[in-house]
């Protein structure tokens, strides 16, 4: 098998400084990441190809040997080559919380735009071992996958909150709705989600709230609308009438005159707003005067008098 040239591989002349050396390892790498080039099959080997070359050159006694006698033993440094251990398999000692003077610190820097805990969602396990630059892709560590879910609600249990029971395995998962949520309204489970593998973050699982219609109440955001029945005499003369919400009954005062579908704001007894629990929409009553039915002989008579006297 034909011996490798390294310095051709990272594009440097043999009697170049470890800091060229590490800028044209910088420059190869991101050029030649796999998750960066999922159009180009041959990716992932140039990968490969070009860290096993900055393994060589970046330490001088390897660097010396591989100088003097045109080889080094792959598996003193961990590479499978053709008949090692590991088949092809490459590892990273790199650990985010302590780059040193270490190339993938620049790249990471670049890659993840100075957050590196990207490697580690909610901050858990820092170390990127496999895949240096947090693309959890082909490196051998893939986190789980989030899973959505939907959970139905009505909404009374939106206006109030409540707990559902989730059922995942044989497990049961006990999950707080939050006051004023709506369709859409996401509740995350932390590790509840897929499984990764090769040591990847398992995922997420995530609510998804529906709210049911309700037969009484209309929603619009954190309002409310609910029709109240007034019967003709209270329309016309004025007076008090009760109006329903989702917390207890409220009296409202009709002004003489009031027409059918007049709308009343009654502010503060509509929804909770699901960011701020503290803070509620408004309902609206919405009248429908009605008119007795069935009258007797005397009371037609009466109501035909009214009538004339308009």
């Amino acid at each position: 098998m034909a011996q490798k040239d390294y310095y051709k591989i990272l594009g440097v002349n043999k009697n170049a400084t470890e800091k060229e050396i590490k800028q044209a390892f910088r420059k190869q790498a991101k050029q030649w990441h796999p998750d960066a080039n999922q159009d180009k099959p041959n990716a992932e080997a140039k990968f490969k190809e070009v860290n096993e070359a900055y393994e060589v050159l970046s330490d001088p006694t390897k660097r010396s040997t591989y100088d003097q006698f045109g080889s080094v033993n792959p598996q003193d440094f961990g590479f499978g080559g053709a008949g090692a251990p590991g088949g092809g398999r490459y590892t990273y000692t790199t650990s985010t919380d302590d780059m040193g003077g270490s190339p993938f610190a620049d790249i990471l820097e670049q890659f993840l735009g100075g957050n590196r805990g990207r490697g580690s969602r909610s901050g858990r396990g820092s170390n990127v071992s496999q895949d240096p630059f947090g693309f959890g892709g082909n490196m051998g560590r893939t986190n789980g996958q989030d899973i959505e879910q939907p959970v139905t609600i009505s909404l009374r249990e939106a206006y109030n909150g409540g707990v559902r029971i989730v059922t995942k395995g044989d497990r049961k998962l006990r999950v707080n709705i939050p006051a004023g949520a709506t369709d859409g309204t996401r509740i995350r489970l932390a590790g509840e989600g897929g499984s990764g593998s090769g040591g990847g973050l398992t995922g997420d699982l995530y609510l998804v709230v529906q709210v049911e219609d309700d037969a009484q109440f209309q929603r619009k955001g954190d309002d409310l609308t609910v029709e109240v029945k007034v019967d003709m005499f209270t329309a016309l003369l004025g007076g008090e009438v009760e109006v329903p919400t989702l917390d207890r009954p409220v009296k409202l005062r009709i002004p003489a005159g009031s027409q059918s579908g007049k709308k009343f704001r009654l502010s503060g007894k509509g929804m909770p707003n699901v960011k701020q629990a503290d803070h509620f929409g408004d309902l609206y009553a919405r009248i429908l005067v009605t008119v007795p039915e069935n009258l007797s002989e005397q009371q037609r008579a009466a109501v035909e008098d009214l009538k004339k006297q308009f």
